[in-house]
């Protein structure tokens, strides 16, 4: 079996290496700028972007540091919900198994200081919500995790383990 992942993300290639999987990076071209409402709708339309979700708002990557400020200053002492897809498709069988996972996470005051370095390091341009709580600046600052880290992080093992099985039970 080949492996392939359709994500550019560097968390996603990490979990996927922690399952113990060798896999080819084929990064997709897609316009992620799709509107659709329900966060566990646009998950799979996309198939390859995490969706953060905070006061009810979808939140996808900052483009602006002014943006970025904004998101993660709401998240001190509050709380975000990331909504993630899994799209599997066995390409002998045209067999696709998708699903999505969600996670919550709740974070303790986060000092200015800590989003100024954030912005300025710029990871938080790459990611959904604009923050990654597996960054040594931000772990400290999780409050608690309600569902895992790897679903949080983009790519929920227990989820993506479902469907491979099941797709190569379908061939």
């Amino acid at each position: 079996m080949q492996l392939i992942l359709g994500s550019s993300s560097a968390s996603r290639r990490q979990i996927l290496s922690e399952m113990g999987y060798e896999f080819t990076v084929l990064s997709a071209d897609i316009d992620e700028d799709i509107r659709i409402e329900k966060p566990e709708e646009l998950v799979v339309a996309l198939a390859h972007e995490k969706v953060v979700i905070h006061d009810g708002v979808i939140r996808k990557k900052p483009t602006t540091p002014e943006g970025a400020s904004k998101f993660i200053q709401g998240y001190s002492q509050s709380h975000a919900s990331t909504i993630g897809s899994v799209v599997v498709t066995n390409v002998k069988s045209c067999v696709r198994m998708e699903g999505w996972d969600k996670s919550e996470v709740y974070f303790h005051k986060i000092p200015d200081e800590v989003i100024d370095s954030l912005i300025e390091e710029g990871s938080v341009f790459y990611v959904a919500g604009g923050l990654l709580v597996e960054h040594p600046l931000t772990l400290p600052l999780v409050e608690s995790i309600v569902g895992t880290m790897d679903s949080v992080m983009g790519l929920p093992k227990e989820l993506t383990e479902k469907l491979i099985k099941a797709s190569l039970q379908e061939s």
